[in-house]
């Protein structure tokens, strides 16, 4: 990866963050987009200690809201502007959301559609335009992308959705020489599955992890080493791919 320029969105998230990290410590060269300046900031310092190469030639930061095709766009013209090319990208930006289907609110519904569903396809028109010859994109789904999730509607809907996308642009991205495929983690330790899990006890969270084929929760780290290896050469033959990183939670 030395030397390859890859984009992320949700970059001050857990796994994005361990994404930035790893690419930076394997040579490569990242354009970060969060919706906070400061945490970008932030995000950024985490960066400049992993990285292999200079701070100010290596890490390029700037705000964007995946909801405004607009931002995307200026971000990733931005990002080839720095660096001179864009490898690969990795759609990461989302939120949690628990509803039920008879307490769902149109404007949550809205929200995380937008965000989740809406935002990702932004930003896969957007990486089109600009990806080099060879380049790959990662989107993030979630194990319920790929089963149902009681009481949590419009997030298991958006995330079902990214699935659908992610095939669509595989097989419409042979043209161009881009490859698409999508993670669907299962409990990562991060702040989302504290969210999703504040509505759960201890007790029963600990049960449920625990009832895993692989009783625990994943690191980011873990994560981002599988979306890093999908942006890479060495899954040259893999697009339209869904993969699963959960703890056999789908088997």
């Amino acid at each position: 990866m030395e030397g390859k320029v890859y984009a992320l969105t949700g970059a001050t998230g857990g796994i994005g963050l361990a994404l930035a990290k790893l690419l930076a410590s394997r040579g490569a060269k990242v354009s970060l987009a969060d919706i906070s300046q400061a945490q970008l900031d932030k995000a950024a310092e985490a960066v400049k200690h992993a990285s292999t190469a200079d701070y100010t030639d290596s890490i390029f930061t700037q705000t964007c809201d995946v909801r405004d095709a607009s931002q995307i766009q200026a971000w990733l013209r931005s990002t080839v502007d720095k660096f001179g090319k864009l490898d690969g990208a990795a759609n990461l930006a989302g939120v949690f959301s628990r509803a039920s289907v008879e307490e769902q609110q149109l404007g949550e519904w809205e929200r995380v559609i937008s965000i989740n569903l809406t935002g990702t396809m932004l930003c896969i028109q957007a990486e089109f335009e600009v990806l080099s010859k060879g380049g790959s994109i990662v989107n993030a789904t979630s194990i319920a992308g790929i089963r149902g999730s009681a009481g949590c509607f419009a997030y298991c809907a958006s995330k079902h959705g990214v699935v659908g996308l992610t095939r669509v642009a595989a097989l419409e991205g042979k043209d161009k020489g881009i490859r698409v495929n999508a993670i669907a983690p299962g409990y990562v330790d991060t702040a989302m599955l504290d969210q999703a899990l504040e509505t759960t006890t201890p007790e029963d969270a600990a049960k449920a992890i625990g009832a895993l084929p692989v009783p625990r929760k994943a690191d980011p780290m873990e994560v981002a080493k599988l979306i890093a290896f999908l942006l890479s050469d060495e899954a040259s033959y893999i697009t339209g791919a869904i993969y699963s990183i959960d703890g056999g939670m789908n088997v």
